[in-house]
């Protein structure tokens, strides 16, 4: 993960997720979910005919708010992620999640979150 990419996730976006959000962003890790997906937000996408649909995948950040935080639709899980990524350094990570090969991904992402975790903080 770049530096620029590790910051952000540390600093803007980790903090914003409770605790069972970046547990279950790590099991899906683990398990290589097919539901945690790279490239988009959600799956269905987020367009406007389609926000009130069951969300039936989501990028790291969308993944951690619909299972860990619990948003159903395509619409909460959007608002979720743009509540999230409202800072412009967040791109860092998302470029850097949505380009990289899907098990480099998971091994570095899994590797932040183990480390996120292991730190006391606040709950989000």
């Amino acid at each position: 993960m770049t530096t620029k990419a590790m910051q952000a996730f540390r600093t803007i976006i980790a903090p914003q997720l409770a605790s069972v959000g970046l547990n279950a962003l790590r099991k899906a890790l683990i398990e290589d979910d097919h539901r945690l997906i790279q490239g988009c937000t959600t799956s269905p996408l987020p367009l406007d005919a389609l926000m009130e649909c069951k969300v039936e995948g989501g990028c790291a950040i969308g993944y951690a708010g619909w299972i860990g935080h619990v948003y159903q639709t395509v619409g909460e899980v959007s608002e979720f992620f743009e509540r999230v990524c409202d800072d412009p350094d967040c791109r860092y990570f998302l470029d850097w999640y949505d380009e990289s090969p899907r098990a480099e991904m998971r091994r570095e992402l899994l590797a932040e979150i183990d480390v996120i975790l292991a730190t006391p903080r606040r709950a989000a």
